[in-house]
């Protein structure tokens, strides 16, 4: 493809050069280390390093031209001034940029994608089996791991570059062929909205689930991170790229989503519990053996039972059964592809050898996280909630205090332990979170080594109590300061239960 139509729709800062429109470029990328000859390397500043340090690597490995923002021509090394390509966002270009290349694969595969601060991941989990269960060849992008039809591939982040986006979504047209339906599901995180890694994209449906604090570390506030979130539901800007979706499937019951500014053109699906809500659950029933309750819209009823386990997951359930609505898809459909789903890793995910007490992990990381995954054990009445939770380093430290305090205000016993330090004390991290335990008169205990402190949770457990291991989930490691770690919370429970003598037979 001729460098000018790759670029084309990409807001440059210079006109191109006609005899660098007219080359033809093989391929394009972002990483230095993956450019091949005649590739378009696109450079721009990333978390961890900026990548135009890295476009003499780039040109040296074959580059026909790089691609940057916010560097002139005039500033590019001299060398690379001739192919110094100077657009407005770099982030942008790339996106603009792998649609053209690619064929523009959005077009042809629907998209749905969720955003919100808790439950993305089950919420995206449920929609994928609803949209297999009507047939679709499907591709699922999120936190815990990406599907690429019956293919289970490693998550990089949990919204990935552009680039990498287009290019399952690609690789999802050449399993599905021309003749079957496509449908992608995405976790869209608020890092990737604000950066523009799905900048361009044509969304079918697009999810609200809640806006709770998190994240400030990098929005900081919480008005910069609503706004992030918005960006799902707008024409991304003037010139037409990316349209609003055609559906929007809202919480009602959350003040953000209340908030939202949408398209007029975009039809809403109200999900709650309220009668303002067009898709509402009634008679519901929860226990050990998961959810029965009755979906109403309008004039519409129908039956849904689910494996998952508390009404915190009604929420998630009716944000499914609206995405699947939004496609046209048969109610007795839908309920059987939720039904499907039979758990979500990482996700109040029990762990069962045996022993006379339950114990779950889950991802919670945050103060209204906890609250929810505390109340779904709260709800199966147990004897006692015991709590073991950490906060991670070089996050948000404002809403360790907030953890702390959810932690023990719904906790009968809190174990405060690490979580991913990073680079931080972890000492220090958790002076933060005791600051909140101490608000309550709550029994709790402080042990840094999350393998030590998960062993005292389960050695506190007696019968009839619920055990938490919250914060990592289906996390298979830990980051300290100088070195990644395998731990996995499950994994370790697990050893600490045959431990004790406890062993499950099947």
């Amino acid at each position: 493809m001729k460098i000018g139509e790759l670029l084309s729709g990409v807001r440059l800062k210079q006109p191109l050069a006609p005899q660098l429109a007219e080359r033809d470029a093989a391929g394009l990328d972002y990483d230095s280390r993956r450019i091949e000859k005649d590739f378009l390397f696109f450079a721009f500043p990333g978390a961890r390093a900026d990548g135009r340090q890295f476009a003499n690597d780039a040109v040296a490995r074959g580059a026909i031209a790089v691609v940057s923002e916010a560097v002139s021509e005039a500033d590019a090394p001299e060398d690379l001034r001739s192919r110094w390509i100077q657009v407005e966002h770099g982030r942008q270009a790339l996106a603009l940029a792998a649609r053209n290349f690619y064929g523009k694969p959005d077009e042809r595969v629907a998209l749905t994608g969720i955003t919100g601060t808790n439950g993305k991941t089950t919420t995206g989990f449920l929609i994928d089996s609803v949209m297999r269960a009507a047939g679709y060849t499907t591709a699922l992008i999120g936190t815990i791991e990406y599907h690429l039809g019956d293919r289970v591939l490693p998550a990089v982040n949990t919204t990935p570059e552009s680039l990498d986006l287009v290019r399952l979504f690609a690789e999802l047209e050449r399993i599905g062929g021309t003749d079957g339906a496509l449908h992608a599901t995405m976790e869209v995180s608020s890092h990737a909205l604000e950066l523009g890694r799905v900048f361009g994209l044509r969304f079918h449906t697009a999810v609200f689930t809640n806006l709770t604090r998190d994240h400030l570390d990098f929005h900081g506030t919480m008005e910069a991170y609503f706004a992030a979130k918005q960006r799902l539901f707008a024409s991304w800007d003037d010139a037409g790229h990316g349209p609003a979706p055609l559906f929007a499937v809202l919480n009602r019951d959350d003040e953000y989503a209340r908030r939202l500014t949408l398209n007029p053109k975009t039809e809403i699906i109200w999900y709650g519990s309220g009668p303002e809500s067009n898709l509402r659950a009634r008679h519901i029933s929860t226990g050990f053996q998961g959810l029965k309750f009755e979906v109403q819209r309008g004039k519409t009823h129908f039956d849904i039972e689910s494996p998952l386990i508390g009404r915190i997951n009604v929420y998630n359930i009716l944000a499914a059964c609206g995405a699947g609505l939004s496609y046209g898809i048969a109610p007795d459909v839908i309920a059987r592809g939720i039904a499907a789903l039979r758990a979500v890793p990482g996700r109040f995910e029990r762990i069962d050898e045996g022993q006379p007490f339950v114990v779950v992990v889950d991802y919670a990381h945050t103060d209204d996280a906890l609250r929810n995954v505390i109340a779904v054990a709260r709800g199966l009445n147990p004897k006692r909630v015991i709590t073991l939770f950490g906060c991670g380093g070089d996050r948000d430290r404002t809403k360790r205090p907030l953890m702390g305090q959810a932690a023990a205000e719904a906790s009968d016993f809190v174990v405060l332990t690490s979580d991913n330090p990073r680079s931080e004390d972890p000492l220090a991290i958790m002076n933060d979170a005791l600051v909140g335990i101490r608000r309550v008169d709550v029994k709790h205990i402080i042990e840094p080594d999350r393998a030590a402190a998960i062993a005292r949770a389960l050695d506190e457990a007696r019968a009839g109590d619920i055990v938490i291991l919250a914060g990592k989930g289906h996390e298979p490691y830990q980051v300290l300061k100088d070195r990644t770690i395998p731990f996995d919370d499950r994994l370790v429970a697990r050893e600490v239960l045959k431990g004790y003598g406890y062993h499950k037979t099947v």
